[in-house]
């Protein structure tokens, strides 16, 4: 059976604005009914990569009430840009994401995803002949990463993520070229459509590399019928953001209120065997409590119904 969980991102707003710490939302989670809890370390610091130190009382901490509270962490998910042209840049951040597979070992994760390329990487840069063009390093940085990992017993995941290394062709085309046992699919059922690609095909095809799950839902709408809302760029706190194609904005809903078949999505992935942990990603305009709790539910129940 899947384990419903949530990723602290949907508590991004009370994390960073002080309301909540890490440790309060993990209380939160677990009082809602969460099996698991994902960290994104968003509003607090695990490792400071300015100074190069780990934040040794806050993982001690987040382990003892881990295990207090039977929450099992399923995942710890970094931003990252392994595509960055300048040699010196690139190493440096390929160094820097290795002392976040540090974190994890830490924390005693068995999982931690990686950004591949910046989500803000300029639109005219994300076609398939920029993605040919970079596609060795990727997979090279890819590999030296997962290698790393190794040692500690961590997969490494790469998200269908952005707008660049998003896709499910992409994303596949990836993940068989790294060719690890500890590299694969952080499957986020929603992201798709910031490529425009139809959702329910893309998780049934990518669905057998899955190894983690982001589960959520978006209101999808034609550009030229909203009011001047939103950009490209900005995804959070209920915001309209562009499609990569311009055609379409999107916007975070509670899940299984918005447009993308969540049901499908769910079934495409418990009918290619996946037995693990699913986070409910909220983003939306609502409270982060309320779409929290109300995503965790809808999740459950589309589960036991299906």
């Amino acid at each position: 059976m899947m384990k419903i969980g949530l990723t602290s991102y949907s508590m991004n707003n009370y994390i960073c604005d002080g309301i909540m710490s890490i440790l309060d939302v993990m209380r939160f989670a677990k009082e809602k009914g969460a099996e698991h809890i994902e960290l994104v370390p968003f509003g607090f610091t695990l490792h400071d990569d300015a100074t190069g130190e780990f934040n040794e009382a806050l993982i001690a901490d987040i382990k003892a009430l881990s295990k207090e509270i039977d929450l099992p962490l399923s995942d710890y998910a970094v931003l990252g840009d392994l595509l960055k042209m300048d040699l010196d840049a690139r190493r440096a951040e390929v160094e820097r994401l290795k002392r976040h597979i540090d974190v994890a070992a830490k924390l005693g994760l068995e999982r931690m995803r990686h950004d591949i390329s910046s989500f803000r990487r300029p639109l005219e840069s994300n076609t398939p002949t920029a993605f040919e063009r970079e596609f060795p390093i990727a997979v090279e940085t890819c590999r030296e990463l997962a290698d790393y990992a190794a040692q500690y017993g961590i997969t490494t995941l790469v998200e269908n993520h952005g707008f660049f290394v998003n896709g499910s062709d992409r994303v596949i085309r990836l993940i068989e070229a790294v060719d690890r046992e500890n590299f694969g699919l952080l499957l986020d059922t929603g992201n798709f459509t910031c490529v425009d690609e139809d959702t329910k095909v893309a998780v049934k095809k990518c669905a057998p590399y899955a190894k983690m799950v982001h589960l959520k839902d978006f209101y999808i709408r034609r550009a030229d019928r909203l009011t001047g809302n939103g950009g490209l760029f900005r995804c959070d706190s209920g915001c309209w953001f562009s499609s990569n194609s311009g055609e379409y904005m999107l916007r975070g809903s509670i899940l299984a209120q918005g447009d993308l078949d969540v049901w499908a999505s769910l079934g495409f992935i418990r009918d290619a065997g996946y037995d693990g942990y699913v986070s409910v990603e909220f983003e939306g305009m609502e409270d982060g409590k309320i779409g929290s709790e109300s995503g965790m539910a809808a999740a459950r129940y589309i589960l036991e119904n299906s």
